[in-house]
């Protein structure tokens, strides 16, 4: 007869009941959906971490939800829940709707009188992606009214007209950057004379505190710890500004800034871990910042690996994802080393637009409105999926929520479905 089991054999038939145990458990639990309550995402990155989305799709495209029609403005929408905020220009007045986000059909409006005009004859709606933060949404209109909305009805809590209040000029396209929530805190890039970086209580609208005078930039700002400090990292007219979020001290600068006058900073930094990364367009290039004892230093700079223009690059893995030149001149679509700023493959003669990455996959949508699937690899690229989604122009950036990809152009918002099934 054989004789009783042995401890390792049975410890081995214990390790696979338990694998199979919790293959199953994952298997029954749904995956955690995400929101996309600001630009750029959850932690303003551009990095979606919901639902697996597909890895390709037929040429006729993913499978399209809704479309509707949408006012003027380069702001794309915010999505928390099963609600989608968007900000346009409609008949004139600067409109904050929600929406169901799966059918596209509108809850509640907010709207006020708008008289912005651009000097350059482009779009003249609302340029900032709205944040919807601890039930509230804040918006920053192009001619600067700043808002504090009730997420769940639409009715205004609070307001300021930040270029009267704080002496901000109109700046070469309208006010463009969107505000940031840190806590019961609403930081904007006012951009005034009386105030370049100012911070209003998230309940009240009351000014907290003001810090710079700093002409305003069109990147949206992030919060982040650095070296155990939390930081405010703003990227203004003039360059970096790093403050203290609860009082507004100025803890550090670089300047950085076009060598034009006609010209913008709009990519947002990128944080990561004690460096800060910086691109912008018109000579300038892009810089790498090491942060020690509330100081920066370069790693490396120049203007031949990562310029941005409008488009913010995405970080995975220690490469640098984006758009490199002018827009109006054409771009090119590239990989970058962050460390040293190697430019791994570039496709030249892409075309502008905008970039999110989702698990290993590039999530590129063309100015064209052609979306774009492709390995996030440093080696080389490919396209996995591409199709016709919209009508260009779209400069707006997308949403990326559960699995809903939410685009729009200056005369449509329309929804599809990117969840592998």
């Amino acid at each position: 007869m054989p004789g009783p089991l042995s401890s390792t054999c049975l410890l081995n038939k214990y390790s696979s009941y338990l694998r199979t145990f919790v293959l199953i458990f994952l298997a029954a639990v749904p995956l955690v959906a995400q929101d996309w309550p600001q630009i750029l995402g959850p932690n303003r990155n551009g990095i979606y971490t919901g639902p697996e989305i597909v890895a390709s799709f037929p040429r006729s495209g993913p499978a399209s939800l809704w479309q509707r029609e949408a006012g003027a403005g380069f702001a794309g929408p915010a999505v928390v829940g099963d609600r989608l905020v968007l900000f346009h220009r409609v008949n004139n007045r600067e409109t904050v709707e929600a929406m169901d986000a799966n059918t596209g059909k509108t809850i509640w409006t907010f709207d006020y009188p708008t008289s912005y005009r651009d000097d350059f004859g482009f779009d003249e709606g609302p340029r900032a992606v709205p944040v919807i933060a601890g039930g509230r949404v804040f918006t920053h209109g192009a001619d600067g009214w700043l808002h504090g909305i009730d997420f769940k009805t639409g009715k205004m809590l609070w307001s300021s007209d930040t270029r009267k209040v704080f002496d901000a000029p109109k700046g070469y396209f309208g006010v463009a950057s969107s505000p940031v929530v840190d806590r019961d805190r609403v930081l904007v890039n006012v951009g005034g004379r009386k105030g370049g970086i100012v911070a209003f209580d998230a309940a009240s609208g009351k000014t907290i505190w003001t810090a710079t005078s700093d002409e305003p930039g069109y990147s949206a700002p992030v919060i982040a710890d650095i070296n155990g400090q939390h930081t405010g990292v703003f990227f203004t007219r003039t360059g970096l500004v790093a403050v203290d979020p609860a009082s507004g001290k100025v803890l550090y600068q670089h300047r950085w800034r076009a060598r034009m006058a006609a010209s913008v900073n709009a990519a947002t930094p990128i944080v990561i871990g004690d460096r800060i990364f910086l691109s912008a367009q018109y000579g300038t290039g892009a810089v790498l910042l090491h942060v020690a004892n509330n100081a920066v230093k370069p790693i490396w700079s120049g203007d031949e690996s990562m310029s941005n223009h409008y488009s913010t690059s995405v970080l995975k893995d220690g490469y640098l994802y984006g758009f490199d030149g002018r827009q109006e001149f054409g771009q090119t679509l590239r990989c970058v080393e962050l460390a040293t700023g190697k430019v791994m493959w570039n496709v030249d003669g892409f075309g502008a637009g905008t970039l999110l990455i989702a698990g290993e996959t590039l999530v590129i949508m063309r100015e064209s409105g052609e979306l774009a699937l492709a390995p996030a690899s440093p080696k080389a690229f490919r396209f996995n999926a591409r199709a016709q989604l919209i009508k260009g122009v779209v400069r707006a950036y997308p949403a990326l929520a559960n699995g809903h990809y939410y685009v729009r152009n200056e005369r449509q918002l329309a929804a599809f479905d990117l969840t592998r099934r």
